[in-house]
Parts: structure tokens; sequence; C-alpha cells
């Protein structure tokens, strides 16, 4: 399942980065970020990178006044602003879908709301 996401997500990926400016790295942050904020470890934990390349990452958000960072890492209004740009990127269902009926897309996209929370 993993694979076939990641293999159909690429020109989604391409487009977020070109229409931000950001790494892949940064903008998954954003996005989690996005859900509630955390601490520079759930940061590392949310991301699955180590302790301090989460910091980089935070720190480099924090340059480019995305969040905030005291106890926890949040969202500034800019960083709030970048998500709905990464947001906004037309993310279309990968071919691979095309298969499923309308009912069998509902279920799955059911099953994947699921698994996110």
């Amino acid at each position: 399942m993993a694979a076939a996401v990641i293999d159909n997500r690429d020109s989604w990926r391409r487009a977020v980065i070109e229409q931000t400016g950001l790494p892949f790295s940064r903008i998954r942050i954003l996005r989690r970020l996005a859900r509630k904020p955390m601490t520079v470890k759930q940061v590392a934990h949310a991301a699955t990178i180590d302790a301090p390349a989460a910091t980089v990452a935070v720190n480099d958000l924090e340059g480019r006044g995305l969040v905030l960072r005291c106890k926890v890492v949040s969202l500034t209004d800019a960083g709030r602003e970048m998500v709905l740009a990464i947001d906004a990127v037309d993310d279309p269902a990968p071919n691979v879908l095309a298969a499923l009926d309308d009912v069998q897309l509902r279920e799955l996209k059911a099953i994947i709301d699921k698994l996110a929370n």
C-alpha cells in the first residue's frame, strides 16, 4: 500500500515543492503541525526523523517565519497560509485507483481518513 501511495504522489510532491519553494521534509512537518502544536521531540517522531534533524528543520521553518517555538512548535499566521497553499495544490487520485467504482473509492477514503486520525 505504501509503495502505491509513494509511487503515485510524485507529481503532487513536485507541484507542492514548486509552489512553496520548500523542501518536502519541511512540507511534511508543516502539515503535521497544522494538526496540532508539538515539541521538537514530537516533531521528530511524527516526521520520522532524528532529533537533530528535527531541530534543524524547525530552526529553518522558524527562520522563514512559518513556525513559532517556545516549549512547543506551532504555526504562525504565515505558516497557516503556507499550509493552505500546500493543500490547494491539486492532488488527483493515482491512476491505479481508476479501476475502483464510486462506492469503493468512498470506502477507501473512509479507511484512509480513519488511519489519519
